[in-house]
């Protein structure tokens, strides 16, 4: 990899890789057009070019895109909780930005692509932890869906042209940068007040998460050792949305009044347990190095040391 293209550069997750791939030598276009990503995220070497600019627009993508010998497709609408009110935004801004994607590939010659996808695409499933073959139940989330949707796309483009495609299905993603999800809503919550926390679902939720670092090791081995396919991305132990709370409290020193809801979904298409096997990307050499509830206090520690992140930019 000399020159790689990163949609959401500006993202959690872009940025991070930009960074990894950078300190490994790669050049690196970003590509973003700010509305959720942040400038202070993105890298400040000469080897690293952003061009602010939208998946859905294709001409501008493909142009963007010259150059380049792979591509990491992480821009997205990662709105999972709100999805139902805005359904067309998961198709645009995954589905369709996805396809321009890989046009924009085929215009430059490109062939490798990695993609975020998500646990989601699992639904509520029957087998724990849960196997990339393990049969798909009813999609629960246009997200899930919509995710889903970009991974065909993807494997019909592999056996179209030629492409190797490495699809991940994340667990939630934790770490620096970290800027939407419970460790930051809770945090923004008991900074507001600190004697009360009101929590989505009955905290009983149990949940995977895996450390951003981890993830890039994870994704980078498979674009290595990998001709191509779908990996699951997580560790290999859970805790309950109860577990995490007790986590951050304490490491706040605080004793909050929590304020559960009486369902076991926080919100429509939220899967009350997610485990994930991870036996085929550990097969390849990969594990995790930090576990779920550092990872929390090391989200937790961040967001602490960047309060600004608590605001829009």
């Amino acid at each position: 990899m000399k020159r790689a293209f990163i949609t959401g550069a500006a993202g959690f997750i872009g940025s991070n890789l930009a960074d990894r791939l950078l300190s490994n030598g790669a050049s690196v276009v970003g590509y973003d057009n700010l509305s959720t990503g942040r400038h202070e995220f993105l890298p400040k070497q000469s080897a690293f070019t952003l061009v602010e600019g939208d998946t859905l627009k294709l001409d501008a993508l493909t142009a963007a895109m010259k150059g380049c010998d792979t591509v990491f497709h992480l821009a997205a609408n990662a709105d999972v909780r709100f999805g139902t009110e805005h359904p067309k935004k998961d198709l645009e801004q995954n589905t369709a930005a996805t396809f321009n994607v890989l046009e924009a590939m085929r215009a430059n010659g490109i062939k490798d692509v990695a993609f975020s996808s998500t646990g989601s695409v699992y639904g509520e499933p029957d087998i724990f932890p849960t196997p990339e073959t393990a049969p798909f139940p009813t999609q629960t989330s246009l997200y899930g869906a919509s995710k889903l949707a970009g991974e065909g796309l993807i494997q019909a483009y592999g056996t179209g042209f030629g492409f190797r495609g490495r699809s991940f299905r994340f667990v939630s993603i934790l770490g620096e940068r970290y800027t939407h999800g419970h460790v930051y809503d809770f945090y923004k919550k008991l900074r507001a007040n600190p004697k009360r926390l009101d929590v989505l679902g009955d905290g009983t939720q149990r949940k995977s998460y895996l450390y951003v670092q981890d993830c890039i090791d994870a994704m980078l081995l498979a674009m290595d050792k990998s001709p191509g396919g779908v990996f699951n991305l997580g560790t290999d132990e859970y805790c309950a949305v109860k577990d995490s709370i007790g986590w951050i409290t304490e490491a706040l020193g605080v004793k909050p009044e929590l304020k559960f809801g009486t369902e076991k979904r926080g919100w429509i298409g939220d899967s009350p347990f997610i485990f994930l096997d991870c036996a085929k990307i550990r097969a390849l050499g990969w594990k995790p190095k930090v576990t779920i509830k550092d990872g929390v206090l090391k989200t937790l520690a961040w967001l602490k040391a960047n309060p600004q992140v608590l605001e829009p930019e």
